[in-house]
């Protein structure tokens, strides 16, 4: 029950009643108890009129220590905490402070002096957005979503950009890092997607993007992200590293996005997507539904939005690379397959995110899905079979020992069908069975469905035969029709279409 003191008419209630009642009736009445009727009777002074005094009720335990001790060491350094400041003392006093009894106490006190004699702390403004000034952009982690493509762990980051006034929002998977080629890529994205662009754009610190660079590289990285940002005649700005709150509508979105992420996965019931298209389709819908909410907002801003140039620029990392003997080329030291026709040359690879596309002068030639890192320290491979499938025809037995072997299967019923062929045939006829697959797959541009009956023959306990897989393969519709009709025009025709021109 809540304490309410004592006013001045119920003390009054009890005094008259205590002509008539005894103490405990008197004390009841006025809506006391008995042992304030004591205090009272000991000192009858209203309590209007009563004194009070603050003050201590036992001895400051720390009153012999705190000038010399404590102290000092705050006004040196004021970020010292209090349990740090403890240790001290029990490192000084050991007798005087055996247990952290008093923390609390000094706890309160250390509290008490920076209120009162601490520096000054920031204070953050909040601001009135204005339409069209300000879009922030930033980086967020998944992994609490728990999201898997095919069964796999996905581990990923979401770029978030957002309109500060309505709150328009544009989320794109990032594969890998915080990069200027991720930034640059998604941002320009979302910009063609709102129809126009900021005064500002702003992003945190990019210190993950500048991670592990020379200082050439770093300088290079901030020419290009200037260049970006002016071609669209956008500011840019950075929030002072580790003061999010600057950079706090979208900081504040990326919570908000997440669970409403959180919230459709369990909707949807499943948090596994058969491919990362299937999950980047299923952010977009969600994410298009929520600016559906904004759209008066978003309508009120895009008058104040600047237009956009007659073409986009460059959100990619170009980098020039030889195609060796090997049948391909590095990148980021990783090694991405090539047509053998292209051996000697030298490509300029254009780097995104998820793919790279591989150009001879301005002839696209090469496209492979971006890989990143090592495989249990050995290098890895990118293969398109379709490149090498002619020169393992002339070389089966080199698929025996090939570096990039395992790399080299389109899909999971390949590498299995060669276990089988591995263990069962000698290894000549493994690798050429194996060859003549993957040839045929190449040929007749079957390789879904050559993948299924592998996977007949894997179930049936059968080793994979090219020849009798050929007949299995369902025939191509090459058949010409038998009657062509052709319209012959009259000559008068051409003669009226003359007249009309002259």
């Amino acid at each position: 029950m809540a304490y309410k003191p004592i006013n001045d008419q119920q003390l009054r209630l009890y005094m008259s009643d205590l002509q008539k009642h005894s103490q405990r009736t008197s004390a009841a009445r006025a809506g006391f108890s008995e042992r304030t009727a004591r205090r009272f009777d000991a000192n009858p002074t209203l309590p209007s009129n009563r004194k009070i005094v603050h003050g201590r009720t036992v001895a400051d335990p720390l009153e012999s220590y705190w000038e010399g001790d404590i102290l000092p060491l705050l006004e040196r350094d004021s970020a010292l905490q209090a349990v740090t400041l403890l240790r001290h003392l029990q490192g000084l006093h050991p007798l005087a402070f055996p247990d952290d009894r008093i923390r609390r106490t000094l706890e309160r006190r250390v509290r008490q002096w920076r209120a009162l004699n601490g520096p000054e702390r920031d204070i953050i403004f909040r601001q009135t957005p204005e339409p069209g000034r300000m879009a922030q952009s930033d980086f967020t982690h998944a992994e609490e979503l728990e999201v898997t493509i095919a069964g796999q762990p996905f581990p990923h980051l979401l770029y978030h950009f957002v309109m500060v006034y309505s709150r328009w929002e544009h989320v794109a998977v990032v594969l890998g890092g915080e990069s200027f080629t991720a930034l640059a890529e998604n941002l320009q994205q979302a910009l063609w997607s709102l129809g126009g662009a900021p005064q500002e754009h702003r992003t945190d610190s990019l210190s993950a993007a500048f991670r592990n660079l020379t200082a050439d590289q770093r300088e290079d990285i901030t020419r290009r992200y200037n260049g970006f940002v002016g071609h669209y005649g956008m500011d840019a700005s950075r929030n002072n590293r580790g003061k999010a709150h600057e950079n706090g509508a979208v900081e504040s979105q990326n919570r908000h996005l997440k669970k409403a992420l959180e919230q459709a996965l369990i909707l949807r019931g499943s948090r596994d997507f058969a491919s990362i298209e299937d999950y980047r389709r299923f952010i977009d819908i969600l994410v298009a539904r929520r600016n559906r909410q904004r759209a008066a907002a978003i309508q009120a801003e895009r008058a104040h939005l600047k237009p956009l140039p007659p073409r986009r620029t460059t959100d990619f990392t170009e980098t020039v690379v030889p195609v060796t003997r090997t049948g391909g080329f590095l990148v980021k030291s990783i090694f991405y397959s090539a047509p053998s026709q292209l051996i000697g040359q030298r490509l300029r690879v254009h780097l995104y995110d998820d793919r790279l596309e591989a150009f001879l002068g301005s002839t696209l030639v090469v496209s492979h899905t971006r890989a990143r890192g090592r495989g249990n320290g050995h290098r890895v491979h990118v293969i398109n079979y379709h490149h090498v499938i002619h020169a393992l025809r002339r070389k089966p037995q080199a698929l025996w020992s090939s570096i990039y072997r395992d790399s080299l299967f389109p899909r999971t019923e390949y590498a299995e069908a060669w276990k089988v062929l591995q263990r069962d045939l000698p290894r000549r006829d493994a690798c050429r069975r194996m060859v003549d697959l993957l040839f045929i797959a190449h040929d007749q541009a079957c390789e879904a469905e050559l993948a299924h009956l592998l996977a007949d023959d894997l179930d049936a306990g059968r080793a994979p035969d090219p020849e009798l897989l050929m007949l299995r393969l369902s025939p191509k519709q090459t058949a010409l029709p038998r009657d062509v009709a052709v319209a012959h025009p009259s000559l008068d025709s051409f003669d009226a279409l003359l007249g009309a021109c002259a």
